[in-house]
């Protein structure tokens, strides 16, 4: 008899200890699961992509269950900017644009396993010295293509796809003094 109570005491505390970890992941959903999100580029064990592949079904199961929001997160670690490239707005113009019209095209991917918000989009261009000169600000709805735009209404709230690549032409005018640039990415603060 008392060995069955040790029993029974032994199995509702793991009971106990694995509810108090089901509910603490999903307490702390929107900071853990970036975490421990793998990447989609390939940098990520196979071992790791499955494991995190099964805790985001666990977590969507719980989602559904304890009707919880399912949000997208903000993470600058899930973004790369893979390329980037200043051109003369009017190619056959060349460098005797008088405007300095230039078209800055810019690529971008979430390389999380995971929707992740849209960043905002700075540039910042330099003189010779590399002494800042200006800073332009993009916010998504000015960066993102507005073709992706109109197919995804809700891009806001949603985030952007797992693996997702955006390009965007971005249109800037250079002053004169303009030798060089900086693209970086940035959440407002709220």
């Amino acid at each position: 008899m008392p060995a069955q109570k040790k029993s029974l005491k032994l199995i509702l505390l793991s009971l106990f200890l694995i509810l108090l970890i089901v509910f603490g992941e999903h307490l702390s959903r929107n900071s853990l699961l970036p975490a421990l999100a793998t990447r989609v580029d390939g940098s990520s064990s196979p071992i790791a992509s499955s494991a995190f592949s099964l805790l985001q079904k666990l977590d969507e199961q719980l989602c559904r269950a304890l009707r919880c929001v399912n949000r997208s997160v903000s993470d600058f670690a899930a973004w790369k900017i893979t390329s980037v490239t200043l051109s003369p707005e009017n190619a056959r113009e060349g460098l005797k644009n008088d405007l300095n019209q230039f078209v800055m095209q810019v690529q971008l991917q979430n390389r999380l396993a995971l929707s992740v918000l849209f960043p905002n989009l700075e540039i910042t261009l330099t003189d010779a010295e590399e002494s800042e000169i200006k800073s332009i600000q993009f916010t998504p709805q000015e960066w993102l293509p507005s073709a992706w735009q109109e197919s995804h209404t809700d891009f806001l709230n949603q985030g952007a796809p797992s693996g997702e690549i955006f390009s965007s032409e971005l249109p800037i005018s250079l002053p004169q003094n303009a030798a060089g640039y900086r693209v970086r990415i940035f959440y407002p603060e709220k």
